[in-house]
């Protein structure tokens, strides 16, 4: 059965992908894009693969844009738009920790409470949070972006609970590595603030850890997983992939219990 679906952040990666996956499998989407330039360029992908889109521009961390939300009628919200930095996070900037928990925690929070707002009125509806392998991994010069997605996490489990009552589902996917661009660029982020001569942690170690950037996957392959369980009436909570992606975060999530110090 057809759905409404209105994505986040799907200007870019793999957002943008599945708005055109899911159009293509015959649902509307609903396509929310952070800048004005990111609407021609979903328009131009559109037209190319040949389906329609309603696209509209809301930078989530904008009040004024987080409105506009509200004007549509949806059946899935896919809370998608994120941004990734790396880094030592006892060293990093307290500003730059401070704007990726605001697009990632508090503004992701703002617009799935908006969409709880509609789908509890609706007394219907699902709620997926785009999480990530890091929602339940974290690592050294890694720590930014996992705890953010750490938050995620427990914000998507607590209000799975609080929305039963209402018959309004919430699910969470977890994409591992993959060859879109983002994690390239949290990379490259860390560098515009680090300075070895003023930072205590190691340049070789900052280096040593963008290792595996040349072994990620084709983001196609998550994309036409997010197509397929987005529009599902029933499946897992948490939808990690792929597989070996799923089994690193079971296999640390144990190897927690045994750590010592």
């Amino acid at each position: 059965m057809a759905k409404t679906i209105m994505i986040t952040g799907a200007g870019s990666g793999l957002g943008k992908g599945t708005a055109l996956g899911l159009a293509k499998e015959g649902h509307k989407v609903i396509a929310a894009v952070e800048i004005h330039p990111q609407i021609t360029g979903l328009k131009e992908a559109a037209e190319e693969a040949g389906v329609d889109l309603e696209i509209f521009k809301m930078d989530i961390t904008n009040p004024d844009d987080r409105e506009r939300m509200k004007r549509y009628d949806y059946d899935v919200f896919v809370a998608n738009a994120a941004v990734n930095e790396g880094g030592p996070i006892w060293e990093v900037p307290m500003s730059a920790l401070r704007q990726l928990f605001e697009v990632n925690v508090f503004s992701t929070l703002e617009t799935a409470r908006i969409a709880a707002e509609h789908f509890v009125e609706k007394r219907q509806g699902k709620i997926v949070f785009m999480s990530s392998m890091a929602g339940t991994m974290a690592s050294a010069y890694k720590g930014l972006y996992a705890s953010s997605k750490h938050a995620v996490e427990a914000i998507a489990k607590s209000l799975r609970q609080e929305m039963e009552a209402f018959n309004v589902q919430v699910a969470t996917i977890n994409p591992g590595p993959f060859d879109t661009g983002f994690n390239d660029r949290a990379v490259e982020e860390k560098w515009e603030w680090f300075d070895s001569e003023k930072h205590h942690t190691s340049v070789e170690n900052l280096k040593e850890s963008e290792q595996g950037l040349d072994q990620q996957h084709d983001p196609q392959m998550m994309i036409d997983k997010m197509v397929e369980v987005i529009p599902k009436d029933h499946h897992k909570f948490r939808t990690a992939y792929p597989e070996d992606t799923a089994e690193n975060m079971r296999k640390e999530e144990q190897d927690n219990w045994d750590i010592e110090i």
